[in-house]
């Protein structure tokens, strides 16, 4: 399943491209029975839509949808940063600065699947340590379709490096303690974001 997730996310299978499961057991060197169970989970993540008597597709995010996710990540993760900074701890802090260096380090080898998960590794202490389980599942369940949209601003040029430094701001302003300026920071990481997956839809819709 997380050859396939990869796979998605990356761009490998393009959105609304039909996923043979035939084709996937050889490609992925699985079983059909694993790659159907795969399918199911990524269907549940909204990854994939499985139409009766037309089989699975890779998901087709408009833009309208994407703007929902960006308003509602930059909600909760605000909240969830701020919050972060009245609770962390100073393994907390060890932990963020980790997935940050490797962050850095992925952004200078190029590797777009280092740069999800180092993200995802920064982001899972603010959602673990925000201490509002309900906001933590919601993230969790909101991941993937992030990821997918990180996919895309990710292979934005320039992008990476911005990045690097607005997830600083964010680990700064937990590390002092500061609600309000962890907030801010987390809300104009998004939006940056936003703006760029923007710019990114546009360019494929002039494209197409």
């Amino acid at each position: 399943m997380r050859l396939l997730r990869e796979a998605i996310l990356s761009g490998h299978f393009r959105p609304g491209e039909k996923l043979i499961e035939a084709k996937l057991c050889s490609q992925m060197g699985v079983s059909r029975t694993s790659i159907r169970e795969a399918l199911r989970v990524l269907a549940a993540e909204k990854l994939i839509t499985i139409v009766p008597n037309k089989g699975p597709s890779v998901a087709e995010v408009s833009w309208a949808e994407a703007e929902g996710i960006y308003h509602l990540r930059a909600l909760l993760e605000g909240e969830a940063a701020a919050l972060t900074a009245g609770n962390r701890t100073d393994d907390d802090i060890a932990t963020m600065a980790a997935a940050l260096a490797r962050f850095r380090d992925a952004v200078e080898q190029q590797d777009w699947a280092a740069r999800i998960s180092a993200t995802a590794d920064f982001y899972e202490v603010i959602i673990a340590r925000c201490g509002n389980p309900v906001m933590g599942d919601v993230l969790h369940g909101l991941l993937s379709r992030i990821n997918f949209l990180r996919g895309k601003t990710m292979a934005s040029p320039g992008r990476a490096k911005h990045s690097v430094r607005e997830l600083e701001q964010i680990h700064a302003a937990i590390a002092k303690g500061d609600a309000r300026a962890a907030r801010a920071a987390a809300v104009s990481h998004v939006q940056a974001a936003q703006t760029e997956a923007r710019d990114v839809y546009l360019a494929m819709n002039a494209a197409a």
